[in-house]
């Protein structure tokens, strides 16, 4: 079978479409402007978009995204995409692709100052509806979920390193946090963790309403706490009390929560930082150091 092109482009996407489903061959196709890393996305019409995997190691979490997309689709309240089409690799691109539902909507970077408030209460319902949701059917956490909703500690290799290039008092600080943090443990049933709760994963409507939650590539049965990382890195203290109060979690699963945000502050650029979870890596640091002290 022929090597997939290094850049996946409408011209391809169009011909893998026209081959396996010809009926939606004279839709317009144009890529989304926000691209993600793991797949390349691509609109089909007004109603549809094409995700096809970047790379070969990305095939997995695709048709294990579609799995979840299925498993979760009846039992959760809030909008996820749901999946029209699974396309075959072929000579063109040999790697599994898919047809999902559109959904419209805008990120939480878009949203009116005014409105941010409710949309993030509007994130917290929508965490605490997919933690109630049937667990029987998910895909336990590990390494195919990248660890999310596993114990802090699978990705605490890179902590003492990273910590060692901070000022020393904040390194002190964060590495009390994290010692803290390690020591406790989820000790409720499994619960449906999404994974990857970042600006960019959710959808708002015009008024700041949630629509829609995607991106669910990391999504799997397990301890929540990682979903709770978003508080540190997206969000204002006020907005971290108003996402305490709607989900109903153990403190010290908002312990756990912080390690998360620290780790992913850590192993990120402050560019990577600012750009996917919209504050600065400084403000974040301090933030989760200031649990240490509080």
């Amino acid at each position: 079978m022929a090597a997939v092109p290094e850049e996946i482009t409408s011209s391809l996407v169009r011909s893998l479409v026209s081959d396996q489903f010809p009926q939606w061959s004279e839709l317009a196709i144009r890529p989304v402007e926000a691209q993600g890393w793991d797949n390349r996305t691509f609109r089909l019409g007004d109603r549809m978009a094409v995700r096809l995997p970047s790379a070969d190691g990305y095939i997995a979490g695709l048709v294990r995204e579609e799995q979840t997309l299925s498993t979760l689709g009846a039992d959760l309240p809030v909008a996820i995409p749901r999946v029209v089409a699974t396309g075959a690799p072929s000579a063109a691109f040999n790697r599994p692709w898919s047809v999902r539902e559109w959904i419209e909507g805008h990120t939480l970077t878009e949203v009116d100052t005014r409105q941010r408030g409710g949309a993030i209460g509007g994130v917290g319902d929508a965490l605490r509806q997919l933690q109630a949701c049937d667990t029987a059917r998910g895909p336990w956490a590990g390494s195919a979920s990248a660890y999310r909703g596993c114990h802090i500690s699978a990705v605490g290799e890179e902590i003492p390193g990273r910590l060692s290039l901070l000022d020393r008092t904040l390194a002190d600080r964060c590495r009390a946090l994290w010692d803290a943090a390690v020591t406790t443990v989820w000790t409720g049933p499994p619960v449906w963790v999404h994974g990857d709760v970042a600006p960019g994963n959710m959808l708002f409507d015009g008024s700041g309403r949630l629509a829609a939650l995607i991106d669910f590539g990391q999504t799997c049965v397990g301890d929540p706490a990682c979903d709770l990382a978003f508080a540190w890195l997206s969000c204002s203290s006020q907005e971290r009390d108003r996402l305490h109060d709607r989900l109903e979690l153990p403190e010290d699963a908002w312990l756990r929560g912080a390690a998360w945000a620290l780790w992913k502050a850590l192993i990120s650029s402050p560019e990577e930082v600012l750009a996917k979870y919209g504050r600065s890596r400084d403000a974040v640091l301090s933030d989760v150091a200031d649990l240490a002290t509080g």
